[in-house]
């Protein structure tokens, strides 16, 4: 999970360490928001999903679907306010903001090879979708057995029709999204220090606590928070500032160490990355906590305060300021108090808040209180390649509220343009099993509400 927004992250602050600084997500959890002109593919890897949908009134089931008219390029309209059904009071989740079918997934163009990824996502997934609480409260781990019993044996070729046969679309709320986009950064490091690296990368310590406050009291469930035991009392842990001034030093958690501060800096943010080591070879490291204090995106800061000239305000632009600026970019740095922890990954990864590898251009970092942790999701979107079929395989501690989302496309040059890039509005829908509208609409008559 990302740190600040995901758990790939928390640190989610998860957008794209391109641009990611300027706005603000770790789907791990944190991600930054990106900021920057839509930026596109070459023609052959577009993953543009432009087509006709057309359906009809769904009138047997409440509420009703809406209506599709034809269109070039073709984009499924959201579903009148009027017909959205709260199935609760709680409007800090999926329940409260509302629900409503959307169009047959026979309607939709998911696409040939990017249905087949979601595909392989769903599955690998399931393991963990059918026994996990739904925060959202839209569905219990028994609604997807069906659906997971048959991803098992579904032939990757004939996805689409897996996807149709089983499952409805839904909207949350007015549907109304917003993407961003996170990527797996390199930045030089070295697993002893020396005069070269100096910048230590830190394990998870031990004394930092998670503490589910939905244990103690009905009225803070799904709330958590971190910090660490002073006698008696939980107390904050230490801020960005207090870890850099040395908090951390001499207790032997030094994973690694890093060349450059700024690199390791963004690399927090994205909540996972690879380190070039000196020998050239690579090694990888995942979110493995944050220590509870706020993000803060310094590109938001930065904008706010003028820092950044006209066509700076991108990754690039902020470091340049950053490095121009040593003391002040220093101090900018660590107004943003949150601080992530890392663990060396062996296996597959970079690591989603499911516990499973997130794929890129597949997985999608999402708010577990609107989104069910492994539900496929559609996404129309005006930046065009972020268009499709996704999964909702992580979370971001920017990745807040219905409809937003933190897209991930993986390592490397093009995926840092991408990432940096994404940064587009549109309309999403959920994918969930067939009868899940039906039944959270009775329980709310049969509730009374």
């Amino acid at each position: 999970m990302r740190p600040d927004s995901r758990s790939f992250w928390d640190i989610s602050v998860k957008i794209g360490l391109l641009c990611g600084a300027v706005a603000m997500v770790s789907a791990c959890s944190m991600s930054i928001i990106p900021e920057g002109a839509a930026r596109s593919l070459p023609p052959q890897q577009s993953s543009q999903q432009d087509g006709e949908w057309v359906t009809g009134d769904r009138a047997d089931v409440p509420p009703s679907r809406p209506a599709y008219q034809n269109g070039a390029p073709a984009r499924f309209q959201p579903v009148d306010p009027a017909q959205l059904v709260k199935i609760g009071e709680d409007s800090s989740r999926a329940t409260g903001a509302g629900v409503a079918l959307g169009p047959d997934i026979s309607t939709l163009n998911l696409g040939g090879a990017k249905a087949a990824s979601a595909l392989q996502s769903f599955r690998t997934s399931c393991s963990s979708l059918v026994r996990r609480e739904d925060n959202s409260g839209l569905t219990n781990g028994a609604d997807w057995q069906l659906s997971c019993d048959a991803a098992q044996r579904w032939p990757d070729q004939d996805a689409a029709r897996f996807f149709a046969s089983y499952f409805e679309t839904v909207q949350i709320g007015d549907g109304k999204a917003f993407a961003t986009g996170y990527f797996e950064p390199q930045i030089n490091g070295s697993r002893v220090r020396n005069q070269n690296y100096q910048m230590p990368i830190y394990r998870r310590p031990d004394n930092l606590l998670d503490v589910d406050l939905g244990l103690f009291s009905e009225a803070l469930k799904d709330k958590r928070i971190r910090g660490k035991i002073d006698g008696t009392k939980l107390v904050p842990f230490e801020d960005r500032a207090q870890i850099d001034d040395g908090a951390l030093a001499g207790q032997g958690l030094e994973l690694a160490w890093a060349h450059d501060y700024i690199d390791l800096f963004f690399l927090q943010i994205q909540g996972s990355g690879r380190l070039a080591l000196p020998d050239g070879s690579i090694m990888r490291i995942g979110y493995a906590g944050q220590n509870g204090q706020d993000y803060t995106g310094i590109g938001k800061l930065m904008r706010e305060r003028g820092l950044l000239a006209d066509g700076k305000t991108n990754m690039q632009g902020i470091v340049e300021w950053l490095r121009a600026h040593p003391q002040e970019g220093m101090q900018i740095m660590r107004e943003n108090k949150s601080y992530v922890f890392f663990r060396e990954l062996t296996g597959p990864g970079p690591l989603g808040a499911m516990g499973h590898p997130v794929v890129a251009r597949t997985s999608v970092a999402a708010d577990r209180m609107f989104v069910p942790l492994g539900a496929p999701v559609f996404l129309d979107m005006a930046h065009d390649i972020a268009d499709g079929l996704w999964v909702a395989q992580d979370t971001g501690g920017a990745i807040k509220g219905a409809n937003r989302f933190d897209t991930f496309w993986g390592a490397g040059e093009q995926a840092a343009q991408i990432a940096g890039g994404m940064s587009s509005s549109g309309q999403a829908l959920l994918f969930l099993p067939k009868g899940t509208v039906v039944r959270l609409v009775a329980a709310r008559q049969r509730s009374g509400q």
